[in-house]
């Protein structure tokens, strides 16, 4: 770890092409800077990003990455973390990506407590695929696909990972920069799993959750004097419906993570001898 990184260190010499004022851009800037702010730099980090809008930021991002398989992403950031603990892991989805075909991963992610980072942003829309319901749409959110809205509740992730045994739960605005990062940054420090959902505009096909809405209706915890270590007023904030909220909510001062718990402190990832014997013919074989 240095204190010589600066956030620009994060950034790779490939252009965004996400659409202008998308909000992955403050969502990246502010993982970028929460890195650079604990210490870590490219050549210890890594990035695992699903698909999606969110799934090219490890492209965009200077660091080791891997751009996985629709929903996927947690278990190879879990694979990631046991095989080499001295790596700063963080896992980037969407709200797609990660509650929808990837909600089982998530679970299990959040019930392990591996000692990574999660960090979903959440546009409540498929956007990629051009405007479809997500998991999160509300539920008379109207699109070419639900014309009269899902017509089912969305998913709360925040009670999902609290009911999951979740150690840290949060939530930020992308456009918030200094906010956001610091929620970031807190859930990097934090020892186990480290979950931020992150309320991310998406301009082209969502225009009801939009960067007006959030500014008008977002509440800060911090202005509220809540305890994020006070289980009960988390669980009543997370289970909240009529307002949408941005901080640490939930943060577990006793949490153990699970390559504490069961001692896997070594790298794996190092094979001084080399691939075991008949390794590459089961590669070839098989690939």
């Amino acid at each position: 770890m240095s204190s010589d990184i600066r956030f620009t260190d994060f950034k790779s010499d490939k252009q965004p092409t996400w659409c202008p004022g998308c909000g992955d851009f403050g969502t990246m800037n502010g993982m970028m800077k929460a890195l650079a702010n604990t210490g870590n730099d490219p050549d210890n980090t890594f990035v695992v990003a699903g698909i999606g809008c969110s799934g090219k930021i490890g492209t965009y991002m200077h660091s080791y990455a891997l751009h996985g398989v629709h929903g996927r992403a947690l278990p190879v950031g879990t694979g990631v973390k046991l095989a080499n603990p001295d790596l700063e892991v963080m896992v980037a989805g969407g709200d797609g990506d990660g509650y929808s075909i990837g909600a089982g991963h998530f679970v299990h992610a959040v019930r392990r407590n591996v000692d990574m980072t999660y960090v979903v942003m959440d546009n409540r829309i498929y956007g990629l695929t051009k405007g479809q319901a997500s998991p999160t749409s509300r539920e008379d959110f109207e699109t070419s696909t639900t014309p009269e809205g899902p017509q089912q509740p969305p998913v709360n992730p925040l009670a999902l990972a609290l009911a999951a045994g979740g150690t840290f739960i949060a939530q930020s605005f992308s456009t918030d920069a200094q906010r956001h990062a610091e929620i970031v940054q807190q859930a990097i420090e934090h020892d186990g799993f480290g979950f931020v959902n992150v309320f991310s505009p998406c301009v082209t096909f969502n225009d009801v959750d939009t960067y007006d809405y959030f500014r008008d209706n977002l509440v800060d915890v911090a202005d509220e004097d809540h305890d994020p270590s006070d289980y009960d007023a988390a669980k009543n904030k997370i289970l909240d419906a009529d307002k949408e909220y941005q901080g640490v909510i939930w943060q577990d001062d006793e949490s153990v993570p699970y390559d504490q718990k069961h001692d896997l402190d070594s790298n794996m990832s190092e094979i001084d001898d080399g691939a075991p014997e008949g390794a590459m013919d089961l590669v070839r074989e098989f690939y």
